[in-house]
């Protein structure tokens, strides 16, 4: 034994210890800052489990529920904290107006979505036995309620650690909270190793790790295959600061029919949400010059429409004459930013101005998910948000399935790096689950052709002003996911935790007692 090993043996014990008081709580923010390094754009899932690991060492160790639910809590600020940086932008985009808000948002929005992995501590320790396994449950359904809770919040999901691993093609079978799941699980791992000191439980997560990167992707559909469609995808990247600016709305436009018209005319072209400024009832000669541009190709893209008072975030299809061939109205939109939350309930009680009905925000469509362009062939429409939740797409899609899926977004709002890479991570989650290839445009990147695979086959980074065409691949067999959708997973959590809530110690709890 060495002088170092006191120092190195009190230091261990410090960092396994429950944290407590406001240093703990920043120990506790740190180590969930960690945990969010491996979600994109830094793709480091070992940085996840282990960090998470020791979250639920300090969940068993816990001397009482509300210090479980402290630990749970200090630990996701930090974790949502990071992750969510971006949440600032929007706020920047007009920063003389909104930029004194920016630093409350993310306080706001972490402090407030780390409540349910706070909830989790508490309810692992106070119902649950107070073990790893029964915190790794009590965590992942933490995940499941913050993503169906108050319309959900899907975003940076444990499971989404993996997407760029061979791991992702579990989501075919489980979904993302099969996939949470099992980083839970290795977690737990690593927390009995810890617990017990017996090293030997963290070789299952070693040899994930060792293994994972020598496993390769399924092969992908032959994109070179002649006759396979050909999509023209259309990235502007038109600051969001300038996108509605009416004195730059011309050279805007112009970028978007210089693509369309340019080398030969493909067989579909998409363009982002909200491509064109105006309203869809003022677009008649745009969409005109849009088809003339397009040469017979149909051209996907996002307007704002209105109807009977009310405002609609669309996708349209525009046919060869320029007429309109179909509309989606988005479906799920994002609160406050796109409506506000109980406006409706507000004017009932003569609070106005906050209503759907009176042209507040945008209304959600209710129509059909999907659209059947001019050729016959068919899409499963999404507009930005509506692409992070995997079980609606998976409904959506249903039996008879779509050619693709055509997902428009505007990522400027999202910032440089952070908000569009995971944005993009997700929706190749969706391509996996459903065994369809994805048409990806974004207005300022990150555009994508995503196959079934969940690989991207063709992209345009963030800030590039461009176009590329690409052969649309197969569709690959519909994967379980699509059938069962989240069920099975559930089920699963379900009885696991029913079983530790029939098993827990009836008086007091352990907090060495790790290997239930």
């Amino acid at each position: 034994m060495t002088t170092a090993d006191p120092a190195v043996r009190s230091l261990w014990i410090r960092l396994t210890a429950p944290p407590a008081g406001k240093r703990g709580f920043a120990l506790a923010a740190v180590a969930g800052a960690v945990a969010g390094l491996g979600q994109a754009p830094w793709d480091m899932p070992v940085a996840t489990v282990l960090s998470l690991g020791l979250l639920l060492v300090w969940l068993v160790r816990a001397a009482s529920p509300r210090r479980a639910f402290l630990s749970g809590w200090g630990f996701g600020v930090g974790y949502f904290g990071l992750t969510l940086h971006w949440i600032v932008f929007p706020f920047l985009v007009e920063p003389e107006i909104h930029g004194w808000m920016a630093p409350f948002a993310v306080v706001l929005m972490a402090a407030g979505l780390a409540l349910f992995w706070g909830g989790a501590g508490y309810v692992g320790k106070r119902w649950l036995g107070g073990g790893a396994t029964a915190a790794a449950i009590a965590l992942t359904l933490a995940e499941v309620a913050r993503s169906t809770l108050f319309t959900g919040f899907p975003w940076v999901l444990l499971g989404h650690v993996w997407i760029d691993t061979a791991a992702a093609r579990i989501s075919a079978l489980v979904g993302p909270y099969g996939l949470t799941y099992l980083t839970a699980t290795l977690a737990t791992a690593v927390a009995l190793a810890v617990l017990r000191r017996r090293w030997l439980d963290i070789l299952p997560v070693v040899a994930v790790f060792a293994v994972l990167p020598l496993l390769k992707a399924p092969a992908a559909p032959d994109v070179a295959d002649a006759g396979r469609p050909t999509i023209r995808l259309v990235q502007p990247n038109i600051p969001q600061a300038e996108k509605w600016d009416p004195d730059r709305a011309r050279e805007h436009y112009a970028r978007l029919i210089a693509a369309t018209g340019a080398a030969v005319a493909p067989d579909l072209v998409v363009w982002p949400e909200t491509a064109l400024p105006y309203l869809l009832e003022f677009a008649e000669e745009p969409l005109r010059q849009t088809a003339d541009a397009a040469r017979g190709a149909p051209v996907v893209l996002g307007i704002n429409r209105a109807e009977t008072g009310r405002y609609y975030n669309s996708l349209i299809v525009v046919d060869a004459a320029g007429q309109v061939a179909a509309t989606y109205d988005k479906r799920h939109l994002v609160p406050f930013g796109e409506y506000v939350p109980l406006g409706e309930v507000a004017a009932r009680f003569g609070i106005q101005g906050l209503a759907q009905s009176q042209g507040t925000g945008f209304s959600a469509g209710t129509g059909a998910p999907h659209l059947t362009l001019p050729d016959g062939t068919s899409i499963l429409p999404l507009i930005c948000y509506e692409g992070i939740f995997a079980g609606q797409v998976a409904r959506d899609v249903g039996a008879e399935r779509p050619d693709m899926l055509v997902l428009i977004t505007n990522d400027g709002w999202f910032g440089p790096v952070a908000g569009p890479a995971q944005h993009l991570a997700q929706a190749r989650l969706r391509a996996i689950e459903t065994g369809l290839p994805m048409v990806r445009v974004a207005n300022t990147g990150i555009s994508a052709l995503i196959d079934p695979a969940g690989r991207v086959v063709r992209a345009l980074g963030m800030d590039v002003d461009g176009w590329f065409d690409v052969p649309l691949p197969a569709a690959t067999a519909a994967p379980p996911y699509l059938r069962w959708g989240d069920w099975p997973i559930l089920l699963l959590l379900g009885l696991g935790g029913l079983g530790h809530f029939i098993t827990r110690p009836r008086k007091g709890i352990d907090p060495q007692a790790g290997a239930h």
